[in-house]
């Protein structure tokens, strides 16, 4: 079969090659992968930006598919099934944080970007049925990490103010589109005009350019304030966040690609009881919580583009040029 290896290349560490078809043992699946979609993640592994990169790796976290063998110990009615993967791999038993030797599919196990894929029977969830094969390949990781920084860690409600800061990623789409069909006064951020009126578009009450130097003074004084900001560049744009948190906000942050700020505005904080929280992309239980919610609220994932597998390569480009609105898939024949 084809699959999508991560090599020590130095030119292009990334080589499309024929693996072997996986095999599986009791408890486990063999999933023939319809489609597959990037993360951000697998670009930085591409740009050896991640750690202890395990070379000859089938890279990719999601994906969905059709059970095509189950080993021992597996119910036969999962045989034919139309899945989506839950990328976690050992949480483990605390819902609160994830166990030492967590890690996420796709490196150091094999991962999406292959015709065939095993996991543990416990790993798939249902495909939605008003979602296409690509659209459902989207969902699993963004949309997890989405969930559990939107509702876990900021507990947004009806009626609650939330910023999605730099919208264009795919985790802050999941927030976005999550937050609005959980009836909140959903605010963005971007550097794209283009992806502000698309939000606007779909449900958000306003959108600021953060390339203007006093954004943030205008949102405050429109919005009166926010409940929850969800972030995912960190860097000195946390003290613009902290000076328009309504009394006990929430900042969750899920990644800090921007680095840590210079310097912190912990007066402010801690007069406004406001809390900056880190989180990651969400336990077992919250994942299926976040099928059902998309699927009661009938929630379907951008895509940005599709393209065959063999032009695999071309979406990690895509990612790295950092234009696209919605997620990148590969489809397989």
């Amino acid at each position: 079969m084809k699959g999508l290896l991560i090599t020590d290349n130095q030119e292009e560490p990334l080589l499309i090659a024929d693996v072997p078809k996986p095999t599986f043992q009791a408890g486990q699946v063999l999933v023939r992968i319809k489609a597959a979609a990037l993360n951000r993640r697998d670009q930085w592994i591409r740009q050896g930006m991640y750690p202890n990169i395990q070379f000859g790796t089938v890279l990719g976290s999601d994906g969905a598919g059709v059970v095509e063998a189950i080993g021992e110990s597996v119910s036969e009615n999962l045989v034919g099934k139309e899945v989506i993967i839950n990328p976690n791999v050992n949480w483990g038993k605390d819902p609160k944080a994830q166990a030492a030797d967590y890690s996420v599919l796709g490196m150091p196990s094999n991962g999406t970007f292959a015709e065939y894929i095993v996991v543990e029977a416990d790993r798939l969830q249902n495909k939605p049925d008003h979602l296409n094969w690509t659209e459902a390949a989207a969902l699993p990781l963004a949309g997890l990490t989405a969930f559990r920084a939107l509702f876990h860690h900021g507990a947004a409600s009806t009626g609650k103010n939330v910023l999605i800061s730099g919208v264009g990623g795919g985790v802050a789409q999941f927030a976005f589109q999550f937050a609005v069909a959980a009836g909140c006064n959903v605010y963005v951020t971007s550097g794209s005009e283009e992806k502000m009126q698309k939000c606007l578009s779909m449900g958000a009450k306003g959108a600021y350019s953060y390339r203007e130097e006093a954004w943030f003074t205008k949102a405050q004084k429109e919005t009166g304030g926010f409940d929850v900001v969800i972030d995912s560049a960190g860097g000195n744009q946390i003290n613009d966040f902290i000076k328009i948190m309504k009394p006990a906000g929430r900042i969750v942050f899920y990644g800090a690609t921007n680095g840590t700020p210079e310097k912190l505005d912990m007066f402010r904080m801690f007069w406004n009881q406001i809390t900056l929280q880190g989180s990651t992309m969400g336990n077992d239980q919250e994942f299926e919580d976040m099928v059902t919610f998309v699927n009661q609220h009938q929630i379907k994932p951008i895509v940005d583009s599709v393209r065959p597998f063999e032009q695999a390569i071309s979406a990690f480009d895509e990612m790295k040029a950092g234009k696209q609105f919605g997620k990148l898939v590969v489809v397989f024949d």
